[in-house]
């Protein structure tokens, strides 16, 4: 389980709003040492808003734990990076196929590839669409303080 931690900055009733405030990165360096949470200070340097599940009635202002099921994020990569990339390769080997001459293959790789690209990123987000988005969504594990 991948955890992290947050303060509640909004509760409402089916809907809690959380702020990161952990460095991310695994909990062996807690973001001090690894280069993953330096390159995450790089780009990501406005504090991060997640929609959580609050299982423990957690009030605005409370320091907590959030967790994720563990697979949701080997999922998530395999179908928003893994998935397209296959069917770009896939796609590009069978349009290329269809050329009539050898000087035409290129062409009709390049627009496989984009088609494939495209097709993948497609099935991905109706994938996610289809899916229980409480199934993989973060949830409130543990208070850590309240104010």
């Amino acid at each position: 389980m991948l955890e992290t931690r947050a303060v509640v900055v909004h509760v409402e009733e089916n809907s809690t709003r959380v702020q990161s405030t952990g460095a991310s990165g695994c909990s062996v360096c807690e973001g001090k040492g690894c280069g993953s949470s330096k390159v995450t200070q790089l780009f990501c340097n406005k504090p991060r808003h997640f929609e959580v599940e609050n299982k423990v009635n957690a009030r605005v202002g409370d320091e907590v734990i959030i967790s994720v099921v563990e697979g949701a994020v080997l999922q998530g990569v395999g179908l928003v990076y893994l998935l397209p990339l296959v069917m770009l390769f896939l796609c590009a080997t069978l349009s290329g196929r269809l050329a009539v001459s050898a000087e035409q293959q290129d062409g009709y790789a390049a627009v496989g590839a984009v088609f494939g690209v495209l097709l993948g990123f497609a099935i991905a987000k109706w994938v996610l669409f289809r899916q229980s988005r409480k199934k993989n969504k973060p949830y409130i594990t543990r208070l850590v303080s309240g104010t």
